[in-house]
């Protein structure tokens, strides 16, 4: 598949422009370039819009990088149910564009923990059901799998209806954790909960800075 029908597969289903994470994909770029991580993962990847944003970042620097994206690509009561060709159009163009790099793990979240040795996750993405109980289900369990220096990123952190809780567990974890945060697509959460490098030292120290930076 090339670049030009993901393409028309996003701009038909959940198209770059109007897609709520479309907004972080700069950051998540530089974050990548930046930080070097070792192994990423990604809790919740749907179409990919954040997920090949850290693939391009590994693979424009050939950086050694592993990016896992687990899912079970069925949906839930928040993304809502969808068919199996957004799994198929998913593992097509990650094997197609980053088949050194993207690896696809379909299960649920607590099923997938068995594949990584505790401590090996540099950079966790957490983006899977949005409810306070089950984000912070999340955020718990793959904590152990964190990294020294880890960072751990939180979608739709400004999103406050419904049942979604995103925002009351980002709440209690930025009044413990040195953390950063932008507030457009949704608002997205940048934590570390088990210290940073001091290059992060001057990073959170200026963070309103990168934070009109990215939002522009």
């Amino acid at each position: 598949m090339s670049w030009i029908q993901y393409a028309k597969f996003l701009s038909e289903n959940a198209s770059t422009a109007s897609n709520p994470w479309s907004g972080h994909r700069s950051f998540a770029y530089d974050l990548v370039r930046f930080m070097k991580p070792g192994i990423f993962v990604e809790l919740g990847t749907h179409s990919g819009t954040s997920f090949f944003s850290f693939c391009q970042a590994v693979k424009d620097g050939s950086l050694g990088t592993k990016c896992f994206a687990i899912d079970t690509w069925k949906g839930d009561p928040h993304a809502g149910e969808y068919g199996e060709y957004v799994y198929q159009y998913v593992s097509e163009y990650a094997e197609q564009e980053f088949l050194e790099t993207a690896f696809l793990i379909r299960s649920k979240f607590d099923e997938a923990l068995v594949h990584f040795a505790g401590e090996s996750v540099d950079l966790l993405h957490i983006d899977g059901y949005h409810t306070y109980d089950a984000v912070s289900h999340d955020f718990l369990t793959w904590l152990p799998k964190l990294a020294p220096n880890g960072i751990v990123l939180f979608h739709d952190i400004k999103i406050m209806s419904g049942d979604f809780g995103v925002y009351r567990l980002w709440g209690e974890l930025k009044s413990v954790f040195p953390h950063m945060e932008f507030d457009h697509s949704y608002g997205l959460g940048v934590l570390f909960p088990k210290g940073h490098t001091e290059a992060f030292s001057e990073i959170i120290a200026q963070k309103e800075k990168f934070k009109s930076l990215y939002s522009g």
